[in-house]
């Protein structure tokens, strides 16, 4: 057995293929993923061993068609709305959707384990999910021009569109139905209808686990209503078509919604942290991974400077972090405005002679109330700002002497 693959190993060599063949083979290398590798060791002639790595390449799953394309049917659409929309090919102007309409059963509803594969919309990035491959009534399979399979965290669409390409609207419908709306990111789904049962928290978490990551479900068991929040949108928007008018363990018809928000003041504050989660994340991968590790603490040599140079000169004194960075901006900026300005060039004409030094000033003799030498004292101690006015001369006869008796 070993000889055997040894051998298909070191085959002969093939002819070149025509420029057809060639472009099948790219595109069938396009479908194919290396699975697994696969090590044969072989004996030789004079008794050593050789290994011989093979690559063994298995090609993905063509997506299957769900329904017979001869069962399809040309038919026009339902009446759900006021107005026929000829370029969309719906109706348009209802905002609810028909009562007897809603309580039909789904005619098929999608395996992912057995309908999923790959389809022409997986050579072209950005493509949509197919939505009747959601609903599971998909004729066309592998050469549909949608992707057929889950959503991931990956797949990342213009917030005006939802992951079948069709656009949002600025507000949601009265019943919470159809695609959906642009001014809020949605990932609760609103389940009603659902049976009664002592295991139904079990039930709705086995079924609606199917479309992607569900972060959590809230069951309200008396009123047979389910919320179920999963981790994308996009997971949101899929599983809401693939559940519409399905039915669980029993013989029910699901109620399938966009929820309203959450008035409950917990979950505002878990939405908001989520958010800015999210935010956070996005600016993370925006900067630099030297700088975010700064930023965050995880630098040891970046931690060992701050202790050093935070201290600003002050022994056990630690600047907080504001104070840190502000300083650090001012003198990154210092460095580009020494960057920007002009080095010193010499001139082409010679310079003037130096003038003259100046005269100091010498210390003012002792002709106020206080000596020269306690005047030096203290303008040593004020930093030389110390200034004396020159006492008014005493001297002489009495000047403008009065008395208030007017006798001489």
């Amino acid at each position: 057995m070993a000889d055997t693959e040894v051998a298909d190993a070191h085959e002969a060599t093939v002819p070149s293929p025509s420029p057809a063949e060639a472009e099948a083979g790219n595109e069938e290398n396009a479908l194919t993923q290396p699975s697994e590798t696969a090590v044969a060791v072989a004996d030789d002639a004079d008794g050593a061993q050789k290994k011989t790595k093979k690559i063994i390449r298995r090609k993905r799953r063509p997506a299957r068609p769900q329904v017979d394309p001869a069962t399809i049917k040309s038919e026009p659409p339902p009446q759900t709305g006021t107005i026929f929309n000829i370029w969309y090919n719906k109706w348009s102007g209802g905002d609810r959707e028909d009562k007897y309409l809603s309580k039909q059963a789904a005619v098929s509803r999608c395996n992912i384990v057995k309908d999923s594969g790959y389809t022409r919309a997986d050579k072209i990035v950005g493509s949509y999910f197919c939505l009747f491959f959601a609903r599971g009534i998909c004729p066309k399979g592998h050469e549909c021009e949608y992707l057929h399979r889950l959503p991931t965290l990956h797949d990342l669409f213009n917030p005006n569109v939802d992951c079948f390409g069709r656009d949002k609207f600025s507000d949601y419908r009265d019943d919470m139905g159809g695609v959906g709306s642009f001014m809020r990111q949605n990932r609760t789904l609103y389940v009603g209808r659902i049976h009664v049962t002592d295991d139904i928290e079990e039930v709705v978490s086995r079924h609606f686990a199917e479309w992607g990551q569900v972060d959590r479900i809230r069951v309200l068991t008396s009123r047979g209503v389910a919320f179920v929040t999963y981790t994308n949108e996009a997971n949101a928007q899929f599983a809401k078509e693939a559940m519409a008018h399905q039915s669980l363990d029993h013989s029910e018809i699901l109620n399938v919604r966009w929820a309203t928000v959450d008035p409950n003041p917990l979950a505002q504050k878990r939405e908001a942290r989520r958010l800015e989660e999210q935010a956070a994340e996005a600016v993370r991968r925006a900067l630099p991974a030297d700088f975010v590790a700064e930023i965050e603490g995880r630098d040891p040599e970046a931690r060992k400077r701050k202790k050093i140079e935070g201290t600003f000169g002050l022994q056990g004194y630690e600047a907080p972090d504001e104070v840190w960075y502000t300083r650090t901006r001012e003198l990154e900026d210092a460095e580009k405005l020494g960057q920007l300005e002009a080095t010193n060039q010499p001139l082409m004409l010679e310079s003037a002679p130096p003038a003259a030094a100046a005269p100091q000033p010498q210390a003012p003799a002792s002709s106020g109330i206080f000596s020269s030498s306690t005047v030096a004292a203290l303008q040593g101690l004020a930093g030389g700002n110390v200034t004396t006015q020159k006492a008014q001369n005493t001297g002489g006869p009495l000047v403008a002497y009065g008395s208030d008796d007017e006798s001489d």
